[in-house]
């Protein structure tokens, strides 16, 4: 993989990987920047939040789960001071659709966390995650299920 980074003056660096697509990153105002971007440890996160769901709802369509909605959320902590690097995270998966299975979330989850996602696979061995689910029915506001996927040491 291959990135480029460009300066677009201030904090502002827009970028792109061997996809093509470009990104734009800067910084708040009350350290120099323009506001015009998502922050680098933002990214971070986005990527993590993106790689590991790519593989659960991958393994839910295979598994021919009736998944009307899929979201996931993560809630990454950071040190209070510099580099200010994540200390922990909560990922946290919101399932809904009529009859989905909770043996089947939870054996994606597995998935993606021991053998596919590679972010979280690597991030894994710098900070501590909880990874969290609820399941719910096709209206998206009754809880069906909720649980912890506890990853192996």
């Amino acid at each position: 993989m291959d990135i480029t980074i460009n300066w677009k003056g201030g904090l502002s660096f827009e970028g792109a990987g061997d996809s093509g697509f470009t990104q734009k990153m800067d910084a708040e105002e009350t350290v120099g920047g323009r506001n015009g971007g998502a922050r680098p440890m933002e990214f971070i996160a986005l990527g993590l939040a993106g790689c590991t769901g790519m593989d659960v709802i991958s393994i839910l369509q295979k598994k021919k789960q009736p998944v009307a909605d899929f979201q996931i959320k993560v809630h990454a902590e950071r040190a209070g001071e510099h580099p200010k690097v994540f200390s922990s995270a909560v990922i946290e998966y919101l399932i809904s659709g009529s009859g989905v299975n909770e043996t089947a979330v939870l054996r994606a989850i597995e998935l993606s966390a021991e053998r596919y996602c590679p972010a979280q696979a690597m991030l894994s061995k710098a900070f501590p995650m909880r990874l969290v689910y609820k399941i719910f029915d096709e209206d998206g506001i009754t809880v069906v299920k909720e649980g912890e996927y506890v990853q192996k040491p």
